[in-house]
């Protein structure tokens, strides 16, 4: 049986491994990598599906703001092992993420992905048109969805990080960063 469940220390090591597996390094020259690079996600919503003691996906919240002001979340990356693909497991980590994040009073989201996956759970590219992102990327594929009617009214803009950097720890010889969220993982 499949659990997701909030992200905990002893699950970075295993998320990384997931990521680089599922999109290489490759993952750190995306435009959405600049909004999360020496950021913390956003409290409390990081998640991880866990089968058997296995980490078999993972998803991150990240607070971001709108040129204009108006505060949201990202998504991403969202990653699933690859033989536990197809069996809901994206699903349940998605909306896990829409339930807390919705509990906690945000109110939109965005994301860069396909349109045809995300617009079941109500992410559309129609709150993103007067919306821009540092970086190359394919209009058609960034999209959003407000938590609260309105939540993206308004909006334009630069979207840009706005969550709390991470401070470097004392990294010594028996540590590495991990290059995605700055976290220190054990050599």
């Amino acid at each position: 049986m499949i659990t997701v469940r909030q992200e905990r220390p002893t699950d970075i090591e295993p998320r990384e491994a997931l990521l680089d597996f599922s999109f290489g390094q490759g993952r750190f020259d995306k435009t959405s990598e600049r909004l999360r690079e020496g950021r913390l996600p956003a409290e409390d919503l990081s998640f991880v599906a866990v089968e058997h003691g296995r980490i078999v996906g993972t998803v991150r919240l990240w607070h971001v703001s709108t040129g204009s002001g108006q505060p949201a979340l990202l998504l991403g990356p969202l990653a699933v092992a690859p033989d536990r693909r197809r069996r809901g497991v994206g699903t349940a980590l998605v909306r896990r993420a829409l339930r807390d994040a919705r509990r906690r009073g945000h109110r939109a989201l965005m994301l860069v992905g396909d349109a045809p996956y995300y617009g079941r759970f109500g992410f559309t590219a129609a709150k993103t048109r007067t919306l821009e992102l540092p970086g190359p990327y394919e209009p058609a594929r960034f999209l959003a969805l407000e938590l609260v009617p309105g939540g993206l009214d308004g909006a334009r803009g630069l979207i840009r990080a706005t969550g709390p950097l991470f401070s470097k720890p004392d990294t010594g010889a028996n540590a590495r960063l991990c290059p995605s969220n700055m976290m220190p993982l054990a050599a």
